[in-house]
């Protein structure tokens, strides 16, 4: 799914590429949020489409002002991280899982990480969240990894509030 919506998106002409490996001043914001409206309005056709109607998931498209304010907290840094680390979540599923299941996966994750094109993996544990974060690009620097998230079902609360005071400061 994710090379698909690559090569319709990007690889028919229709849309200029930027090379994602440059740090993001070098990336117009808004060859970004194109990107993330075209996402965001066809990503349910892609998801249509895959063969994954019995996986249990949830998703989300990054907001505009998500996006910005992430643009925003990472120029005020000094060191100059490449735009496919900083945008690697624009694209987003989560699943949650039971403890058997997790233990399994994080077994398998190296394992897996060229057979289904893992960019990276980490396993977060902090300000009470407990998570899984994987993600998922092509070859090229050309495209925006996607975000998989797999959370213990254990911790699915307080990862919850933990979004809700860490992650959601830019909404006023």
């Amino acid at each position: 799914m994710h090379t698909k919506f690559f090569e319709d998106y990007f690889n028919s002409g229709i849309i200029s590429t930027n090379n994602l490996a440059l740090p993001i001043h070098r990336v117009p914001k808004e060859h970004i949020l194109s990107y993330r409206l075209n996402l965001h309005e066809s990503i349910n056709d892609y998801l249509y489409r895959a063969d994954i109607k019995d996986i249990n998931f949830y998703y989300r498209v990054k907001t505009g002002e998500s996006i910005l304010d992430k643009i925003e907290r990472y120029q005020a840094r000094q060191t100059k991280y490449p735009v496919n680390n900083i945008l690697n979540d624009i694209f987003g599923a989560r699943m949650i899982l039971n403890s058997d299941d997790i233990a399994l996966i994080l077994s398998k994750l190296d394992d897996w990480k060229e057979q289904y094109g893992l960019k990276n993996w980490y396993l977060r544990d902090m300000d009470g969240y407990v998570g899984i974060h994987i993600y998922f690009k092509n070859a090229s620097n050309f495209y925006y990894p996607w975000e998989l998230q797999l959370w213990d079902e254990k911790d699915a609360e307080s990862n919850i509030e933990s979004h809700l005071k860490y992650k959601r400061n830019f909404v006023k």
